[in-house]
Formats: structure tokens, C-alpha cells, sequence
């Protein structure tokens, strides 16, 4: 298992300030590169929400997310010269974001290693359009 961190809000602070009093001086603040804003429109973020993220994330203000992919998953390859064929994950190589997968291939079974995104769960939606 590989632990990452990464931002969910990847440069962005959430600050609470008024705006109309404060802004220039936010806005000069070292290291911020800007506010948020559309046009003369400056978004607020409802209290509930700031709220509801900080429940989702806890108070170490660190989520574990599980692998998308784990040994024995079937899957189904979506992209390049294997489109469409099924094989089984034997093994997942999360820091370089492939996995090996077992596949049938001319009468025997191989293992290769392909790129997360060449490949889907069975039954996962994006599946059955191939």
C-alpha cells in the first residue's frame, strides 16, 4: 500500500473576511496570487458547506481513500491494441499508477502491466459501452 497526500483543494485557503473592508489588503497578503471571483461577483461559501468539508475530512484534516483496483478485480481493458479484453488484477503498483493484470492472450495466460486509466471493473458502466 502507498500513502499520498494530496490536496483536495490544491491551492486554494478558505478565509473568512468582509470582503468589501478587507479585500485589498487580502489580496496583498503574501502569497496569495489572487481571490476568487466572477467578474464584480465575490462568492461566499455557505457556512454549511465549509462545515460539511470539514466533517468529510476530519480533524487530522487527512482522508484515507482505498485503491480503486485490488488483486482478483475483473476488469476490462478500454483503450489501445487490447480494447475489450478481460483479465484479473494480480497485483497493484499504486506509485506508479499501474497494475498488473492476468490476461488469456494466444492461448496461454500472461501478465501485464498497464496504466489505471487503460482499464475498468466489470460491471462498471463505462464497461459495457465496448
Amino acid at each position: 500500500m502507498a500513502w499520498v497526500t494530496e490536496a483536495l483543494f490544491p491551492g486554494y485557503l478558505f478565509a473568512r473576511f468582509d470582503w468589501r473592508e478587507t479585500l485589498r489588503l487580502v489580496q496583498h497578503s503574501r502569497g496569495v496570487r489572487g481571490v476568487v471571483h466572477f467578474g464584480e461577483r465575490w462568492p461566499a461559501i455557505p457556512e454549511e458547506v465549509i462545515r460539511e468539508l470539514q466533517q468529510a475530512i476530519g480533524a487530522t484534516g487527512l482522508r484515507t481513500i482505498p485503491a480503486e483496483f485490488v488483486p482478483g478485480d475483473e476488469v476490462k481493458l478500454v483503450e489501445g491494441a487490447m480494447r475489450g479484453l478481460r483479465a484479473i488484477v494480480a497485483r497493484v503498483l499504486p506509485g506508479r499508477e499501474r497494475v498488473g493484470v492476468l490476461m488469456e492472450f494466444l492461448g496461454r495466460q500472461t501478465m501485464i502491466e498497464v496504466p489505471l486509466k487503460l482499464i475498468v471493473k466489470e460491471g462498471d458502466e463505462r464497461a459495457e459501452i465496448l
